[in-house]
C-alpha cells in the first residue's frame, strides 16, 4: 500500500482517495490531483478500508477491476459505511452492465472511463466535491426544519430564495464592456420564451452558469434544473440516465430508475458537452425532442415530458455536421439560438473582477474572511493565458488563499505555470476595465507591471535586452522591477 502520511494532508483542501492496484495508474491520477485536493492512495480494498477509518473522505476514485474484488463491490461496503462520501469508479473496460448494476447498487456518482483526461477527471473530482458540500448543507438544513422552531423554517425558505437569485445574470461577473455584456443579454432576451438553446465555449468558461441564469430568468424557474455530462458515460449509462430504466432490463437493474428528462418534466434539462455523443445515441436523443415523450430501458410504454433543452459543447458543431459526426437534424433541434461564451484570454478586463470575487469567496470558505490580493499579484494573474479559463482562476485563487499566511496573498503563492508561464494575449495592454478600482497611481503600477513582466518574459529575463526595448537604463528597469515586485521572478 502506497499512501500519503497523515501529517501531510492539508486539513483546507477537500481529501479524495485514490484505489488502484496498478502503482503507475495511483501515481498519475495522484500528481494530476495534488495540487488542488489532499490525496491518499492505496492499492487494495483493504488499505482503502483502513484509510476511510481514520481520515474524513470527501471522494472515493476506485478502479474496477482489482485482485478479490470489483471496484463496484467495494464502493459498495463503502456507501454502507460512509455514505457521505462521493463514490467514482473509473474502468477501461467494456463492462457497462457492471457498471450501470454499480450506480444502482454503490450509489456510484460518476463513472471516469480510460484513458481519463487530466481535465475531464479534475473537473470531475471538483464537481463530486461541491455536490457533498451541498448535500451536507442539504441535510443540516432539512435536520433544522424537524428540530427547530419557525424562525428556522422562515430563514430556510429565504435562503431558497437567494439561491434563485444567485443564477441570473449578474452573477456572471465582469467588467464594465466586457464581451460577455452581449451573451447575457441575448440571453436575458430569450429565456422568456421556449426555445431551445446551444451555448459554446471553450471547458471552464461558464456555460452551465449562463445555462442556469436562463432557467431562473424562464418561467420554468420554479420547477426543476438537472444537468448531465454527456462526455462522462457510454451510450448505454446515458440512455439509462437520461430516459430510465425498468427493474430487470438488463443485469443489475434492481428496481425502477427515473431519468433526468422525467426528473426534469416541466423544468429545464442542461445537456452538456452534446458534442461528444456518438450518431447512434443521438439518434435516440433526437427522437425524445421531436416526440416530447421518453422510453425508460426495459418499459413497454413511453411517457410524456415537458422539458426545454439547453445544451452545450466546447466543439465546432458546425464543422462536425459538416464531417458527418454530428447529425444534422438534431443540431437544428437543439440549436433555435446558440449563445458563444468567449474563453477568459479574450476578455482579460474581466480576469480581475472575476479574481476578486473569487478571493471573497475562497476567503469565506477558507476561514479567511478579510484575506486581500498582494500589490504585485494582480499583474501576474493579468499576464496568465488562462487556458483552463475560469475553471483555472477559480483553483489558482483557492490554491493560493490556502498556502498564504496571513490576510495578504503574495504572488509567491500562485503556482509556477502561473507565477513563471508564458504570457498570452491576456498580457497584452488592458483596456479602461483593466481596473476599476483603486488609486490613480495603484491602476497605472499595475498597468506597468503587465507591460514589464511580458517583456521581461519574452526575453528570458534578460534585463539588458529588456531595457534597450524599453528605452531604459538597466539599473532603472532594475528598480521598476523591485518596486512592483517582480525582482524575485527571474530565476522562474
Amino acid at each position: 500500500m502506497t499512501s500519503m502520511p497523515p501529517f501531510m494532508v492539508n486539513p483546507v483542501l477537500p481529501l479524495v482517495l485514490v484505489v488502484d492496484d496498478e502503482t503507475h495508474s495511483l501515481e498519475a491520477i495522484r500528481r494530476n490531483l495534488e495540487e488542488d485536493f489532499s490525496v491518499l492512495t492505496a492499492s487494495s480494498a483493504d488499505a482503502a478500508h483502513a484509510l476511510l477509518e481514520q481520515h474524513d473522505v470527501s471522494v472515493i476514485l476506485c478502479d474496477q477491476r482489482m485482485p478479490g474484488t470489483t471496484g463496484v463491490k467495494f464502493l459498495k461496503s463503502v456507501r454502507e459505511q460512509w455514505p457521505d462520501t462521493v463514490r467514482i469508479i473509473i474502468s477501461g473496460y467494456t463492462d457497462s452492465q457492471d457498471i450501470i448494476a454499480g450506480i444502482n447498487e454503490a450509489g456510484i456518482y460518476q463513472y471516469v472511463p480510460k484513458p481519463w483526461l487530466p481535465e475531464h477527471l479534475l473537473a470531475t473530482v471538483a464537481n463530486a466535491v461541491e455536490a457533498r458540500t451541498l448535500q451536507m448543507q442539504t441535510q443540516r438544513l432539512n435536520l433544522e426544519l424537524r428540530t427547530s422552531a419557525p424562525v428556522l423554517r422562515q430563514r430556510k425558505q429565504a435562503s431558497l430564495v437567494n439561491a434563485h437569485a444567485a443564477f441570473d445574470f449578474d452573477s456572471m461577473v465582469r467588467a464594465p464592456g466586457s464581451p460577455l455584456d452581449a451573451v447575457c443579454e441575448m440571453a436575458a432576451r430569450v429565456a422568456r420564451y421556449d426555445l431551445s438553446v446551444l451555448v459554446t465555449g471553450e471547458s471552464g468558461t461558464g456555460k452551465e452558469l449562463l445555462a442556469r441564469a436562463i432557467h431562473y430568468a424562464s418561467p420554468r424557474s420554479e420547477r426543476a434544473f438537472v444537468m448531465e455530462n454527456c462526455a462522462a458515460m457510454s451510450d448505454t449509462l446515458l440512455e439509462s440516465e437520461l430516459f430510465g430504466h425498468k427493474r430487470g432490463a438488463f443485469t443489475g437493474a434492481f428496481e425502477d430508475h427515473v431519468g433526468l428528462f422525467q426528473r426534469a418534466d416541466g423544468g429545464t434539462i442542461f445537456l452538456d458537452e452534446i458534442g461528444d455523443t456518438s450518431p447512434a445515441f443521438q439518434v435516440k436523443l433526437l427522437r425524445v425532442l421531436q416526440e416530447g415523450e421518453v422510453r425508460p430501458v426495459g418499459a413497454s410504454r413511453a411517457v410524456l415530458v415537458n422539458v426545454r433543452v439547453i445544451a452545450a459543447t466546447h466543439r465546432d458543431l458546425d464543422e462536425d455536421v459538416r464531417c458527418g459526426r454530428f447529425r444534422e437534424d438534431l443540431y437544428y433541434r437543439i440549436a433555435s439560438l446558440t449563445l458563444s461564451v468567449p474563453p477568459l484570454r479574450e476578455r482579460s478586463a474581466d480576469i480581475l473582477p472575476i479574481a476578486h470575487m473569487l478571493l471573497a469567496r475562497a476567503g469565506q470558505e477558507l476561514g479567511c474572511p478579510q484575506v486581500r490580493f498582494a500589490k504585485d499579484l494582480p499583474a501576474n494573474l493579468l499576464a496568465h493565458s488562462w487556458p483552463g479559463n475560469i475553471r483555472e482562476l477559480k483553483n489558482e485563487i483557492y490554491r493560493a488563499v490556502a498556502l498564504s499566511d496571513g490576510e495578504t496573498v503574495s504572488a509567491t503563492s500562485l503556482s509556477p505555470r502561473v507565477l513563471y508561464g508564458q504570457p498570452g494575449k491576456a498580457a497584452a495592454l488592458p483596456s479602461s476595465g483593466l481596473a476599476s478600482t483603486g488609486s490613480l497611481q495603484e491602476r497605472l503600477d499595475a498597468i506597468e507591471a503587465v507591460i514589464l513582466r511580458e517583456t521581461m518574459l519574452r526575453h528570458r529575463w534578460n534585463k539588458t535586452h529588456a531595457a534597450q526595448e524599453l528605452g531604459l537604463s538597466r539599473v532603472g528597469l532594475r528598480q521598476k522591477l523591485a518596486r512592483l515586485g517582480l525582482e524575485g521572478q527571474a530565476h522562474g
